[in-house]
């Protein structure tokens, strides 16, 4: 694949740089606003503007603020496109929305094909035990993580919904709250410090026990990796919204 990549100075994109250069991959331009004449390894513009090459997939690693910039460059290049950025907000999702009835565009909030059987399984377990369990979203991530919630909190707590086939309530902390837990509320619980790569816990508390399904990030190329397997998803698809769990059920078959 011939790969452009977007946020191409973060730490998730050298990541997948190197992911995608050893399955014989190619990366023929990174973008980077903050790039001022670095060495890097492939081609660098500070502006999709400046880009002007084939190429056969987008990844891009970068900010919510960049996302208009984006959508015109893959949209004036039908260029299919994996978004591993989180913190949209629904105004900007309903963008990324719009430019898929165009394009085949892959958005996730976590890369781990390991979140993505979480997310599987947290739906399950929500179903199964049904009303009887108080629901909380703990996420740990390192101290340079900007947007919070983390997008894969936001995920798991999607799965829970979906399980429990009813509406269900965010509580973003509890500071100052002077009330009991309502039995459709749940938990979430955002963690920031030091180089925690990343970690996620999602915790069922019945009457006498407890459930805590967790999983933990022990670096990035566990995302480099469903990153370029989710850019190898794309080739030949119709255009759409697809995310993580069409690219596990292909692995299933």
């Amino acid at each position: 694949m011939k790969i452009i990549l977007g946020g191409a100075m973060g730490r998730l994109c050298r990541e997948i740089a190197a992911e995608a250069i050893s399955h014989g991959d190619e990366i023929v331009y990174g973008m980077d606003i903050a790039y001022n004449g670095q060495a890097m390894d492939f081609p660098m513009a500070s502006s999709y503007e400046q880009i002007d090459c084939d190429a056969d997939v987008l990844i891009d690693c970068s900010r919510p603020d960049g996302l208009s910039d984006l959508l015109a460059f893959i949209k004036a290049k039908k260029l299919p496109a994996v978004i591993c950025t989180t913190g949209f907000t629904e105004a900007e999702l309903g963008q990324i929305a719009e430019a898929a009835k165009e394009l085949p565009i892959l958005r996730s909030g976590n890369m781990s094909l390991g979140i993505n059987v979480l997310e599987h399984l947290v739906a399950q377990a929500a179903k199964a035990l049904g009303e009887g369990y108080d629901v909380e979203i703990i996420e740990r991530h390192h101290r340079m993580k900007v947007d919070s919630p983390s997008g894969t909190a936001l995920m798991l707590y999607e799965a829970v919904k979906k399980g429990v086939e009813a509406e269900r309530t965010p509580v973003h902390g509890r500071y100052g709250r002077n009330e009991k837990r309502t039995d459709t509320e749940v938990g979430i619980h955002a963690v920031r410090g030091g180089t925690v790569t990343g970690e996620h816990e999602v915790a069922f508390y019945g009457m006498g026990e407890e459930i805590i399904l967790t999983h933990r990030a022990e670096n990035r190329s566990l995302f480099a990796r469903g990153a370029v397997r989710a850019a190898a998803f794309l080739a030949g698809k119709e255009p759409g919204l697809y995310n993580m769990s069409h690219v596990v059920a292909e692995m299933l078959g």
